[in-house]
């Protein structure tokens, strides 16, 4: 357990903790089971666009589950709804997965055709992921409550690949730093000296891929695979696998950091929710499933968690980045856009199916909220009676936003 403040801001894990467990979180989650948030669309049939890789994993674990037709409530498969007033409709027709390791996601037509009327047109010239292409017959609908995310036997060469690519390629870091999430063996650690010579936006960005990264395996120690016989399949903490990536000794030091690297994370995201209220209070605004009385319930708690997210006293200023000299800080800022950018193109080479989904989902969720924090003045002159024009959010935008929080 780590304790104390964080780099790079005037919080402490101690307040980030009682805001989050007590206030916070238990709204949150109650807002993730509804319909509107717990269906994602995603393609998880992209290639991998860095090196030739066909291969997919056999575990069947990597699998993801079919969401059934039946289990799906009537408001959303009744088929003729929109997601909001600036809504586009679009028809297409999803396809069912036929390897293991695959997507599944089997609706029903009614389902599919709900669902896709969801959807809108979006201006993302100032995105930090590369977006799914939603036109694509691969992109599917995925019932996230169904497919949860936890160990699903995926590591090895192929898992170590895809963080090297990351940390090696596309992560502001001193040179002769390796991965964070190496063993305690070897020499893959920052020295302070070296690491607070960097600029306040590389630590920053360096820290929220190293906060993500630990997030996922907090979650996979979480729920491992524990037992796993032809009769059960019992999933529990796995305390050994926690201690090998964050236990201070073990890690010579660098658990805990990574540890306050994921408190960072929480902050940047806690920060987006409370700039992007605008967005969302507009009486036109909408989270449409077609189940009147719910939607009508769901934006109420949507606005409440957002309006207790603006009431935490201690948030990053986001304006210490990309400070000082205005053309450098907007080369800086285009610099880090493309840097994360390109990871959310890595996702795309995990050969875990149900890594790849969860993987997509939080580097969407974490660059919606870079998104929201460098929007700012376009989220500001939004009119509270009418559309918003130049600031927009797709729906899997926002359910990414969201779940990807929630995770944390």
């Amino acid at each position: 357990q780590v304790t104390g403040h964080l780099d790079d801001c005037t919080c402490d894990v101690e307040t980030i903790d009682a805001f989050n467990n007590y206030k916070l979180f238990p709204r949150l989650n109650e807002l993730l089971q509804s319909d509107y948030f717990r269906y994602y669309k995603v393609n998880l049939k992209k290639p991998c666009p860095f090196w030739n890789d066909n291969s997919h994993c056999g575990i069947r674990d990597c699998a993801v589950k079919p969401c059934p037709s039946d289990e799906v409530p009537d408001g959303v498969r009744a088929g003729s709804f929109k997601y909001s007033e600036e809504a586009n409709n679009l028809v297409e027709e999803c396809e069912e997965a036929k390897r293991l390791g695959a997507v599944d996601g089997s609706l029903s037509e009614e389902t599919q055709q709900a669902m896709l009327q969801w959807t809108r047109h979006d201006d993302s010239s100032d995105s930090f992921c590369e977006a799914d292409d939603i036109y694509s017959p691969d992109a599917e609908y995925v019932d996230l409550l169904l497919n949860p995310e936890r160990y699903t036997g995926y590591k090895g060469p192929d898992a170590w690949k895809i963080w090297n690519s990351i940390y090696e390629e596309n992560c502001f870091k001193p040179q002769n730093v390796k991965r964070p999430l190496a063993s305690g063996r070897g020499e893959s650690f920052i020295y302070l000296t070296e690491w607070f010579s960097i600029c306040v936006e590389k630590r920053a960005f360096y820290k929220l891929i190293s906060g993500l990264h630990a997030s996922i395996n907090i979650h996979l120690s979480a729920r491992y695979l524990l037992q796993d016989t032809w009769s059960e399949k019992k999933w529990g903490p796995n305390v050994t696998e926690f201690q090998q990536r964050f236990d201070e000794v073990i890690t010579r030091g660098e658990g805990p950091r990574r540890l306050k690297n994921l408190y960072f994370l929480y902050l940047i995201e806690l920060r987006a929710l409370s700039k992007v209220l605008p967005f969302f209070q507009r009486p036109g605004f909408q989270l449409y499933t077609g189940n009147k009385s719910q939607d009508v319930e769901m934006k109420n708690l949507l606005l409440e968690i957002l309006h207790l997210a603006k009431s935490f006293p201690l948030h990053f200023d986001e304006n210490s980045l990309f400070a000082g000299n205005k053309k450098e800080a907007a080369k800086l800022k285009e610099e880090f856009r493309l840097h994360f950018k390109n990871i959310s193109k890595i996702m795309d080479c995990v050969g875990c199916f149900k890594c790849r989904l969860w993987g997509k989902l939080q580097t969407q969720g974490l660059g919606t909220a870079l998104k929201v924090l460098f929007s700012e003045n376009l989220i500001e002159k939004i009119p509270e009676g009418g559309p918003s024009y130049g600031f927009q959010l797709t729906r899997q935008e926002i359910v990414a936003l969201f779940n990807a929080f929630g995770r944390l």
